[in-house]
């Protein structure tokens, strides 16, 4: 059974204690809510891959509460650490180097000589890593392919009696997973997502170039098909077919919108619960069609999610 813990001292302590046993917890992030298990346990990682339907060649986050804490586990160069100080604690994921002994299962970088990690900016996130003391592995906490929760109750939907309790921090601000990065020694784009890549452009002064193999993942989240509701999913779509439910976005009018006004940010914050929602509307053999988002910003983020959703199922 899974238990829903309060955001209090004791849920914060209970939580800790349950991933020290190395049992899965889910916390929310300002992106989605991570399914949490102690990234030094072989078992607890097993655990998240079995939770999820997980690809064991995916790999996986390791959440920490700051940059000292992410030195411990991953050597950290001149233009990751520039990122760092300039959007950690926030959605950014930075690929390093796993730094010799640095006691992480080889489960989690999946076979790589390198490690996906972030500081979180949620409070809860923070005082649940703190509490711990140690690093945390957390892809979003739910059945792999499946919609992200940016709720307690989304996680619950997917895992509940999979995994011993979720952490109730109410709806994620941002909705939208981390942008992932290599930033050394060039600046690599792995995953777009809350970060925009104008924005890392601004702060190293050169170009990210673009990166990433759905066929073999070197970070989390390149998988083609992914964040896919049950339904077909057709992007950039004007108008809707017989039989599909539209997602407006700005101008085009849907059944329902991403954002009537066209704000990108309001669109992120809400991708996932739309998915749902048009999911749910489009029912058993449905499609759904998504108005045009323009592919800049975080419109690259949603299109990238969009297109994975449109991919063809494993």
């Amino acid at each position: 059974m899974t238990v829903t813990l309060a955001p209090d001292d004791i849920g914060i302590a209970a939580a800790a204690r349950l991933l020290g046993q190395g049992m899965l917890v889910a916390f929310p992030t300002e992106t989605v809510y991570g399914l949490g298990g102690d990234a030094r346990s072989d078992p607890a990682v097993a655990r998240i891959y079995a939770a999820k339907g997980r690809p064991g060649f995916n790999p996986l986050i390791v959440h920490l509460p700051d940059l000292a804490a992410v030195e411990v586990i991953a050597e950290v160069g001149p233009k990751a650490r520039a990122l760092a100080a300039a959007f950690w604690p926030g959605p950014l994921t930075l690929v390093l180097p796993l730094r010799a002994g640095a006691g992480v299962s080889p489960l989690v970088t999946a076979g790589l000589e390198t490690v996906a990690v972030r500081v979180p900016a949620h409070p809860l996130a923070q005082r649940l890593l703190r509490e711990f003391g140690g690093p945390v592995a957390a892809p979003s906490a739910n059945p792999s392919g499946r919609v992200s929760p940016t709720q307690a109750a989304h996680v619950l939907e997917g895992l509940s009696g999979r995994i011993a309790a979720v952490l109730d921090g109410g709806a994620c601000a941002v909705g939208l997973e981390s942008t992932i990065v290599a930033a050394d020694p060039h600046p690599v784009l792995l995953r777009p997502g809350g970060v925009p890549v104008e924005a890392l452009e601004a702060v190293l002064g050169e170009p990210v170039a673009l990166g990433g193999d759905a066929g073999k993942p070197t970070s989390p989240g390149q998988l083609a098909s992914h964040y896919a509701p049950e339904a077909g999913v057709r992007p950039d779509a004007v108008n809707a077919l017989p039989g599909e439910v539209l997602v407006g976005f700005g101008p085009v009018q849907g059944d329902i919108s991403l954002s009537p006004s066209g704000d990108l940010v309001e669109a992120a914050s809400r991708l996932f619960h739309i998915l749902r929602e048009a999911d749910r509307l489009a029912g058993p053999g449905g499609r759904i069609a998504f108005a045009p988002v323009p592919e800049e910003g975080l419109g690259r983020a949603i299109n990238d999610r969009l297109r994975r959703a449109a991919a063809p199922r494993a």
